[in-house]
């Protein structure tokens, strides 16, 4: 009998093995993307300290207006630009990606390209 994969299970396998080679710093903390069915989450940890700079996520009041008619990708797009944002003026211009144990592509690569766009550099 073949049992059914665990996806979140393994994902977060995936997320653990790659969390001990990535950390954060105050020079440059971690951007990492949480991606939920409906929703899509980012942060900016500083993992020395343990705490979260900056966040954003497409439940936030500002991102929420602008997404009237936009498909998921766009909405993860607009969560990266406003991270970006919010980072440039914390004073963050610098930060690891940190993918969540997600393959890098749709939501997850248009959260970094929107934050690239708005200036994040990593």
């Amino acid at each position: 009998m073949i049992k059914k994969l665990d996806k979140n299970a393994s994902r977060r396998a995936i997320h653990a093995r790659v969390r001990k080679k990535i950390s954060g710093t105050a020079e440059r903390p971690r951007l990492c993307v949480y991606r939920s069915l409906s929703n899509m989450y980012a942060q900016i940890i500083d993992d020395v300290k343990g705490h979260t700079l900056v966040a954003a996520s497409t439940l936030d009041p500002d991102v929420k207006k602008e997404l009237e008619g936009k498909d998921k990708k766009e909405a993860a797009k607009l969560v990266g630009q406003t991270i970006a944002k919010r980072a440039s003026a914390a004073g963050i211009t610098q930060v690891v990606f940190d993918r969540g144990g997600y393959l890098y592509t749709g939501r997850v690569a248009e959260v970094a390209a929107g934050a690239r766009e708005a200036g994040l550099d990593f």
